[in-house]
């Protein structure tokens, strides 16, 4: 457990070295929510409560997070977009830095109406990855990055705590399948290539749960 924890612990200060390069994330929340309710409510809610599963929550997220998935979805400078999903990538098109930078700050400040575990039978399997990793299989533990409690690390990793676990272990398969490809360094890439996909329900389960 020591082990990858402190494997955890090296990747995470890798992808923070990385990230202090970059600027802070600010925005006008109450700007943010002019953006919300004219393009994000539909699919995610007003206040960032999707109400839908396919969907992620959006309320309490990290805004750094937030703002960076935005930015992925929109081609620039004649380059293909980091993150290819064609409805946000058509949502996303329109909006400036500013906008994005806005809305991420106006989601970031709304109350999470947590989603809950929906297969307890996962529970003690998700627990055990979420908290001590696989140290043969070397995957490191997610609370090493995102927190024991799942609340993320500003700036840094994404809050998974209260998150729907459809949309968590679609984006496990998707990191494990090269069909998402926005992480820094590879660093989703290379832990999800060594989960099964029993893991990867057990993980997401797990971190519905967490508050």
């Amino acid at each position: 457990m020591i082990r990858m924890t402190a494997l955890a612990a090296l990747l995470a200060a890798s992808f923070i070295t990385n990230a202090a390069e970059e600027p802070a994330t600010k925005g006008d929340p109450a700007k943010g929510k002019t953006v919300a309710e004219t393009i994000c409510v539909a699919c995610h809610g007003a206040d960032g409560n999707s109400p839908a599963s396919a969907n992620p929550n959006l309320a309490g997220q990290v805004p750094e997070y937030i703002h960076k998935q935005l930015s992925n979805f929109k081609a620039v400078d004649g380059k293909p977009a980091a993150r290819n999903n064609p409805i946000m990538m058509g949502m996303a098109a329109p909006l400036s830095d500013e906008d994005m930078r806005n809305v991420a700050a106006w989601f970031s400040q709304q109350k999470l109406k947590p989603a809950a575990a929906k297969d307890e039978s996962q529970i003690a399997l998700g627990q055990k990855l979420w908290r001590m990793g696989d140290f043969k299989k070397g995957v490191p533990a997610c609370a090493g990055c995102h927190g024991p409690a799942g609340a993320g690390l500003p700036a840094q990793f994404p809050r998974l705590s209260g998150q729907y676990p459809e949309y968590t272990e679609a984006q496990l398969k998707a990191f494990r399948q090269g069909d998402r490809a926005n992480d820094p360094e590879s660093m989703m890439r290379n832990v999800a290539a060594k989960l099964s996909d029993a893991e990867i329900k057990a993980v997401a389960e797990y971190a519905a749960g967490l508050r």
